[in-house]
């Protein structure tokens, strides 16, 4: 086979490397320009590690305080389904223990608000503000270039 430079399945002109004003093959090429000094570049907020730091305590957040009043409510209705004795038995004063066990659902109710608020304030909140301050600058650096 015969290598014909005008087969059009060989590409015309300089590579990619070869810059077209030189003159000669060997000629040296010319020094990249040098880089400008920037802040290291860093992801976008929303490929952020902190992100998925933020989801997983937010995640634990719900579950504790769903699991805190759903779990105290199941164990009451199971109680009241399959130890139908103890629901009846009274604690003090002819109170049974089913109508003080359906009284305390509202604590119960309350705690898991309670819950969820502390470990809001405690773990999610200072998360999502260190993001929120993250992303306030990322968007003041991409407004500044």
């Amino acid at each position: 086979m015969s290598d014909d430079l005008s087969d059009p399945a060989r590409p015309s002109g300089p590579s990619p490397r070869e810059p077209s004003h030189l003159t000669y093959p060997w000629q040296p090429l010319p020094p990249e320009p040098p880089r400008p000094r920037h802040a290291p570049h860093r992801e976008p907020v929303g490929h952020h590690s902190d992100l998925r730091v933020l989801r997983g305590a937010y995640r634990l957040q719900r579950r504790t305080a769903t699991l805190t009043a759903l779990g105290y409510f199941t164990v009451f209705l199971v109680l009241s389904a399959f130890a139908p004795g103890l629901m009846t038995s009274a604690v003090a004063d002819g109170v049974p223990t089913g109508l003080l066990l359906a009284l305390l659902q509202l604590p119960v109710t309350w705690l898991a608000v309670a819950l969820y608020e502390h470990t809001a304030r405690r773990h999610v909140d200072p998360l999502a503000d260190r993001i929120r301050r993250t992303a306030e600058l990322d968007a003041r650096r991409g407004a500044v270039r």
